[in-house]
């Protein structure tokens, strides 16, 4: 009789498409809400967009329970105004220890401490840098989660951050991670056709096209992609960021 080993992988991929378009004067966010695991949807409504910052908001696919683990590590760091304390992971015990301060000192508020000290808040730019340090930290055993970090600089311009697993990460004018990125990258590069970093003098990286056009463009790569990719569907989450402030739109996918 064949002896059996036991395959047991500690990541799973849920599957699902992230986008972010940068323009002059705007970002956009987009993912999908399909979570799966293999050929089973553990959820049809499940967001893949966080806030980290006011201007700074981030997409992720891949290992969800990873994502969740690095949201709340930038959580702890950054996040816009909760309450974090300092703590470790005890590999002995296997869980989170929050470090308590001598009489009742107060818990820090880490933004607040960031504005303190440069009278601002945490930029697009700077997160996109926190989050870099964050992921090459893990990168022994890293997070298994594939990003997108858009918003808007210190200049009011649209910006763009596209990752790999160990925090190695580029600025660019529009990018797209997860189940269906080789579908739509593709349809991307034919329709914004990025300059090349190598040009001199540089370029700016952010997409000629309106916000109304970039929107409809974000939608229509989401349709394509949904008709090829059985990870990508259900619906549809557009976050929007100018100077204005941010919105959020939905519109509906296939269900199958």
């Amino acid at each position: 009789m064949t002896k059996q080993h036991a395959n047991w992988s500690p990541y799973d991929n849920n599957g699902g498409s992230v986008v972010a378009i940068a323009g002059a004067d705007y970002c956009v966010v987009a993912a999908d809400t399909r979570m799966s695991t293999g050929y089973s949807i553990l959820t049809r409504g499940y967001s893949k967009i966080s806030k980290l910052a006011d201007k700074a908001y981030m997409a992720s696919s891949g290992f969800q329970a990873d994502v969740k683990a690095l949201q709340k590590h930038l959580w702890w760091w950054d996040v816009g105004g909760h309450e974090v304390a300092i703590g470790f992971f005890d590999t002995k015990k296997l869980e989170y220890v929050m470090l308590l301060y001598p009489d009742d000192m107060p818990i820090y508020h880490f933004p607040q401490i960031y504005q303190h000290q440069h009278n601002k808040q945490m930029s697009c730019p700077a997160m996109a840098q926190l989050l870099s340090n964050t992921l090459y930290f893990k990168r022994f055993f890293p997070y298994y989660a594939f990003n997108v970090l858009g918003g808007l600089d210190t200049e009011g311009k649209g910006c763009v951050f596209t990752y790999d697993a160990v925090g190695s990460y580029e600025r660019v004018g529009y990018s797209a991670q997860g189940s269906g990125s080789t579908l739509i990258m593709p349809f991307l590069d034919n329709q914004l056709k990025s300059p090349s970093p190598l040009l001199l003098p540089a370029v700016d990286a952010v997409t000629p096209l309106s916000e109304g056009e970039a929107i409809d463009l974000v939608k229509t790569v989401f349709a394509s992609a949904t008709e090829r990719d059985i990870y990508t569907g259900d619906r549809l989450e557009i976050t929007v960021l100018n100077a204005n402030g941010t919105r959020t739109e939905f519109m509906e996918l296939r269900k199958d």
